[in-house]
């Protein structure tokens, strides 16, 4: 009874594995194919910084004047974003280029040899409940090594929607 079991257990574990192996697809299948193209990607960000310290390293000058530091402490954002990631051909690239307002995008791509694009898009039409949107803030700006803050600055429900950034290589 063991050795059926045995041989049970081999033929379907034989059978599972020529069920999942991969074949080879020859270009002309490939070009038959279609699916779905792009990269959705969706967050709910809760960041938090310490500090953003810009130092200037200049010497003091006659009148003591140079050098210095600011920084900016406990540095927040929160919210929702959205953002797709899809290729542009150069043809889709220019008109939604020109649907952005550009008029000569000869000045930073070449409308003749410019290649594919990587569109980052943040939908217009994302639905975000409200008081979700992204919110930035500062607690509090000192220069120095001061205690004393010049007090602190927050950007709240920043919407990002409609927002789009493309990436090429030149």
């Amino acid at each position: 009874m063991q050795i059926v079991k045995a041989a049970v257990a081999a033929a379907l574990a034989t059978l599972a594995l020529s069920a999942s192996a991969m074949t080879p697809i020859q270009d002309t299948e490939l070009s038959a194919v279609s699916g779905q193209d792009g990269v959705s990607i969706a967050a709910n960000l809760n960041i938090k910084m310490d500090s953003f310290v810009y130092t200037d390293t200049d010497a003091l000058d006659a009148n003591g004047m140079g050098g210095g530091s600011v920084s900016f402490n406990g540095i927040k954002v929160k919210g929702l974003i959205a953002a797709s990631i899809d290729i542009l051909s150069k043809n889709s690239f220019l008109a939604a280029a020109g649907a952005a307002g550009v008029t000569n995008p000869g000045t930073f791509y070449s409308p003749t040899t410019g290649g594919d694009v990587v569109q980052i898009a943040i939908p217009a039409d994302v639905q975000v409940g409200a008081g979700k949107l992204l919110n930035i803030s500062v607690d509090s700006i000192k220069m120095g090594n001061n205690a004393a803050s010049f007090g602190s600055v927050a950007m709240n429900q920043v919407d990002l929607r409609g927002t789009q950034v493309w990436i090429w290589a030149h």
